[in-house]
């Protein structure tokens, strides 16, 4: 069945999708008399104009956060918005900011927001489209009255390195692109390709799958069509580099892709931007824009066209399979590989998925190739530990004393981490690293790590986006653990069983817990955590599990008061 839904959504092309219709139509339904009846109207419209059924056009609608579904459930069309992501949440900043919020628009008009990418100030929230954190909502009445103040955000950026690769400056805009004109002309796709795999570029996106390897097969693919996508949906709650790049350094992803399209043979470019940085989307605009003009200025001479696709708030599109559907209209449920997208993609095309980080890291790398010892590439290669090369960027979160983004090749200890952030503004007893499916990390462990994606898997945890989240000793671990199986069945896409129902049975189980009316047998958690881990089609409820149980093991006395014992549990046998 998807596989005809995606040939119909081909049918109108990447610049009229359901998805992008769907948007269109809440926000013209929410200003409307009757907002549920206009809904309805519309959305049978879409539906005989898509040639699909009510069920499927709904079915996609009802999925997204930031969709009206013509409940009063909803979480569409708020004034206002409060982050409830890990990192606000260790920071015990948002009951303040909600009590705020509240005061000013009324609890109707304040919704929840996994995440506003505000982690290194904290106390983040949206009023009007607009992201705020920090001191913001100590002038929230002047947000609210004039609706172009700026946010007071300020996080540090810095490197470790001697020559900056994702942090540096981007001075002359037709200057760096002439560096694709001469790459074209210069070499062959082959040759170009062979370039990107020796440099040993894996994607930043958290499973570190070697870049030139994936592009390399979808240029063996044969295809009238093919699509670059962008994975711009950085739900991980801690991790802001994605955004930082996208407002900061957009070109650097532009010509990440412009290349992606280049050696396969791609002509469409597509970035799914998050809806929770507007800020992003608009520079990434202004980015395509100069990019366009410097072709009619006949600067470059791309075949190669931009768009982008807003989210509509639904952490699972970070799926690379999840996130292809939801351009197309569909429900963005995960897909069973085989196919992979570089076979079977957008529309059915070969498609290559990469997140932004990876696009960002590709002019350095294919920087003075005709160079002997000195080209991008070797100088990329010779940083890290050989499998896990180049630099990584790291979001370091509010609970340090240099919050930002840090730039260290890979390879660099965690521990000179720490110091180049100055340490903790407060007594820390964890480090919940690369998202809510990474590590949780105690401070004894720290010093075993090296940023690189071997060093994490061989100690038990996992680098993913390298989101760095102070845990203090004032939060409960049993909280936490609460807090990650609440977010998961909140994001749970609902195509598997194991993620959908697991994950909720273990909020069930853990509130129960806390609120001391049943205490928690360890056998059935542990066949859960499996279950989930071995069951799940992907990294959300197969990950989840890997947090829990560093938690599990190394907080072991903290969480044990809330077990039955296993006297007990022999006993019950």
């Amino acid at each position: 069945m998807s596989k005809n839904l995606s040939q119909l959504a081909r049918r109108q092309g990447i610049d009229n999708t359901l998805f992008q219709q769907l948007i269109f139509s809440d926000s013209v339904g929410s200003t409307s008399v009757n907002s549920t009846d206009a809904l309805k109207h519309q959305r049978q419209v879409l539906a005989k104009e898509f040639l699909m059924g009510e069920a499927v056009v709904h079915g996609a609608a009802s999925f997204y956060d930031f969709i009206d579904d013509g409940t009063n459930e909803h979480n569409a069309n708020k004034k206002a918005y409060v982050c409830n992501g890990s990192s606000c949440l260790c920071a015990n900043t948002q009951a303040t900011v909600k009590e705020t919020l509240v005061a000013e628009f009324g609890a109707e008009n304040v919704g929840h927001v996994t995440c506003l990418g505000r982690c290194a100030e904290n106390s983040a929230f949206q009023v009007n489209g607009n992201n705020f954190s920090g001191s913001d909502i100590d002038k929230v009445k002047q947000i609210i009255g004039e609706a172009n103040t700026a946010s007071n955000e300020n996080y540090q950026v810095r490197t470790t390195l001697a020559e900056p690769i994702l942090t540096a400056e981007i001075s002359d805009v037709a200057k760096y692109y002439q560096l694709f004109e001469d790459l074209s002309k210069q070499y062959q796709q082959q040759q170009l390709l062979e370039k990107l795999v020796g440099s040993g570029l894996r994607g930043r996106g958290g499973a570190g799958f070697p870049t030139g390897i994936k592009w390399r097969s979808a240029l063996t693919e044969t295809s009238a069509e093919k699509y670059i996508v962008c994975n711009a949906d950085e739900g991980d709650a801690g991790a802001f580099s994605d955004r930082y790049l996208l407002e900061h350094r957009p070109h650097a992803v532009l010509f990440g892709m412009l290349m992606a399209g280049l050696l396969t043979g791609a002509r469409t470019g597509v970035l799914y931007i998050r809806a929770e940085y507007p800020e992003a989307i608009k520079q990434t605009e202004q980015a395509i824009s100069e990019f366009e003009q410097l072709i009619l200025d006949e600067k470059i001479s791309a075949g190669f066209s931009f768009k982008i696709i807003k989210g509509a708030g639904a952490y699972i599109c970070g799926e690379e399979t999840a996130l292809l559907r939801s351009i197309e209209g569909q429900r963005p449920v995960v897909s069973v590989r085989p196919p992979f997208p570089t076979q079977s993609g957008l529309f059915g095309c070969p498609t290559v998925v990469n997140n932004v980080e990876t696009f960002a890291s590709i002019h350095f790398i294919f920087s003075d190739l005709d160079s002997v010892n000195n080209s991008g590439v070797d100088k990329y290669k010779t940083l890290g530990n050989g499998k896990s090369t180049g630099s990584k960027l790291l979001s370091l979160d509010g609970a340090f004393v240099y919050p930002g983004i840090i730039e260290v090749a890979m390879g660099t200890t965690l521990t000179k981490v720490i110091e180049l952030a100055g340490g903790f503004v407060k007594d820390i007893k964890a480090l919940h690293i690369g998202g809510p499916l990474g590590g949780v990390v105690p401070l004894a462990e720290i010093d075993k790590l090296t940023i690189d994606f071997e060093s994490f898997s061989d100690n038990g945890f996992l680098l993913g986006h390298a989101s760095i989240i102070g845990i203090p000793q004032s939060m409960k671990m049993i909280d936490y653990i609460a807090h990650l199986f609440e977010f998961t069945a909140l994001e749970s896409c609902g195509k598997c069983y194991p993620c959908q129902i697991g994950s909720v049975r273990g909020q069930e189980m853990f509130e129960q817990a806390i609120t001391g009316k049943q205490p928690i047998n360890s056998e059935l958690l542990s066949d859960l955590l499996e279950t989930m881990q071995l069951g799940s089609l992907c990294a959300l409820g197969g990950g989840v599990p890997l947090p829990i149980n560093n938690i599990l093991q190394y907080f072991e006395d903290e969480v044990s008061p809330y077990f039955l014992s296993k006297q007990s549990t022999e006993i019950g046998e």
